[in-house]
């Protein structure tokens, strides 16, 4: 079969109208030489030929696709993982909220440049002097994108929701802090309005909560404070976020979702901040790897990496330094000890471990990502010190004397030079190559032996809760920029305590922490209290982890935040 050149243009451009563009600047006779190539071969060889014409580019590699063609206005972003749900309340993941964040808005929005909540739907707000009333005054002029009016019972309704125990919502313990909330959420009352929500009106929204709580606005931001148009979850149950029902408030309104391929997101037209979105359409690409989404990246099939190779990161650093970004997150990697387990139930054996890993040589020879070694449990982003580098206590920053002092520890625990100590398990879903070094760091330091099991996510994660574990290297995502919920973790009661760790002085230290009369005040009793949570040692803080992504120059007004949260307002693409 004779195939036109013509007809060979058409169908390139159709499987990819980027990589297109791109051999069309290095070439202009390269398709007229691709359909002479074809013509030697039946039809069915197209593929092939497309492929070689990929590698072709790729080979090239002198030019850029544009990222602006022809008026069109599409971002790709990479998404590492399958939304299990677009439902902001039924979803705990920050890919989840990727997406959503997009299709939806709270009263607050986090700002891209500063990360401090801004203006969202509430317009301007403001609390009594002891920062337990908190009044939310809603544009008038904001829609959800089915034309009806954004109002205070909305918001109220979805709280409903949320705290409504035949929900499950998995993050529903960030309305607590809200009068009422936690016994409405445990069944202890049944009257909402007993619960501290009240709409004076269509457009103002009076918050009440159990305790002064200086820094509330910044758990309003986290997406679980995100409204869903509760007349439409009534109506379609568990398929209302289907893009043929899905009615959302946010800056784009949900197009197509096709599983684990692409969802795509159109521009919505009743969002009241027109004029601060210049995207008309943004897909979310599902991509399984780094190595997946560098190669996609490379071809211009990718605007937005999630990440890059570690192997990659140098070549790009030398070659094409403008593409390669990086931020420090405010996510601490670290090993948790089941405190319920001999010998781990020893303090002085967890504190020998703690000390006896040496942060700066795993970060710099093994990890190789940028990380930052941290021997403390919260970020200074967190503390909002006035830099960017963890929050180091005066004790522990010597490796050598942190090493002699481990072996002191291990010896008055009974196991001088690791002797007689008995064979634990360090388990992980993933990251083999820094368990094998902490692995040889122990058995080299401390003389004491450790096997590894690396397991699926969910399987990691049940035998942590289950407490079916010996050591678990662990991740701890912020949801708020507030040291208290990321120490809330390791109280008596969260179900987050994977140590399954318990200290009546640390608990009590939280609950001062809650009624604190004022902002200082709270922070200092906050720092005692992770002072106190180090010193038992239930945990061994390892690093800060670090995102390493590629990023097109035609992308402006992409602000990384150290706590996953994302803004798409501003964003534009240049030509």
């Amino acid at each position: 079969m004779y195939l036109k050149p013509s007809t060979f243009i058409e169908s390139w451009l159709k499987v990819n109208r980027r990589t297109y563009v791109k051999l069309k600047l290095l070439d202009e006779n390269i398709f007229e030489k691709a359909a002479k190539i074809h013509n030697l071969v039946t039809v069915r060889y197209l593929l092939n030929a497309v492929l070689i014409l990929g590698l072709v580019s790729l080979l090239a590699g002198c030019s850029r696709a544009p990222n602006y063609l022809d008026g069109l206005s599409t971002l790709r972003i990479s998404q590492r993982n399958e939304p299990s749900d677009l439902d902001p309340a039924t979803t705990s993941l920050p890919d989840d909220y990727f997406i959503i964040r997009a299709l939806s808005e709270g009263l607050l929005i986090t700002s891209p440049q500063t990360g401090a909540p801004s203006a969202g739907i509430a317009i301007s707000w403001n609390h009594s002097l002891d920062a337990k009333v908190w009044t939310f005054h809603l544009r008038k002029d904001a829609k959800w994108s089915n034309g009806d009016s954004v109002t205070a019972y909305d918001f109220i309704d979805s709280y409903r929701r949320v705290l409504s125990t035949n929900l499950a919502a998995p993050k529903a313990e960030l309305l607590f802090l809200v009068k009422n909330a936690k016994a409405y959420y445990s069944g202890i009352i049944s009257d909402f309005s007993r619960v501290g929500f009240y709409a004076p009106d269509d457009h103002t929204l009076v918050i009440s909560l159990e305790n002064p709580t200086p820094d509330f606005l910044m758990y309003v931001v986290s997406g679980i404070w995100i409204p869903v148009h509760t007349p439409t979850v009534k109506k379609w149950g568990k398929n209302w976020t289907k893009p043929e029902h899905y009615v959302g408030n946010g800056a784009y309104t949900l197009k197509t979702w096709i599983p684990n391929q692409k969802i795509t997101v159109e521009k919505n037209l009743l969002y009241h901040d027109q004029d601060k979105v210049h995207i008309s359409s943004i897909e979310f690409i599902r991509y399984d790897n780094a190595e997946s989404e560098e190669r996609s990246f490379r071809s211009g099939g990718v605007d937005i990496t999630m990440a890059i190779p570690i192997n990659k990161i140098a070549v790009y650093a030398k070659e094409h330094p403008s593409e390669l970004h990086k931020c420090i997150l405010a996510e601490t990697r670290y090993i948790s000890f089941n405190t319920n387990k001999y010998p781990l139930n020893d303090a002085r054996v967890r504190e020998a471990i703690y000390l006896a890993l040496d942060r700066s040589t795993l970060v710099l020879n093994v990890l190789k990502g940028g990380q930052q070694p941290i021997d403390k449990l919260i970020p200074d982003t967190i503390w909002k010190t006035s830099d960017n580098t963890s929050y180091t206590p005066t004790e522990h920053i010597d490796q050598e004397l942190n090493l002699n002092r481990a072996k002191v520890l291990l010896k008055e625990a009974g196991f001088p030079e690791g002797k007689n100590f008995p064979a634990l398990e360090l388990s992980s879903w993933t990251n083999p190559t820094l368990l094998e070094a902490i692995q040889a760091t122990l058995k080299r330091d401390l003389g004491i032996s450790i096997t590894i099991n690396i397991q699926e996510a969910r399987v990691h994660l049940a035998a942590l809760q289950s407490g079916n574990y010996s050591l678990g290297l662990m991740t701890l995502i912020p949801d708020v920029a507030d040291p208290l919920e990321i120490l809330e973790n390791f109280s008596s009661q969260s179900p987050n305590n994977y140590p399954h760790f318990k200290d009546a002085e640390f608990d009590q230290l939280l609950n001062d922490a809650k009624n604190a009369a004022d902002k200082n005040s709270r922070l200092n009793i906050l720092k005692k209290a992770e002072l106190r949570l180090i010193s038992l040692a239930p945990i061994a803080p390892l690093y800060l982890n670090s995102q390493n992504w590629l990023m097109s120059d035609h992308i402006t007004g992409w602000y990384a935040d150290p706590l996953w949260r994302r803004s798409y307002i501003d964003l534009k693409i240049k030509p």
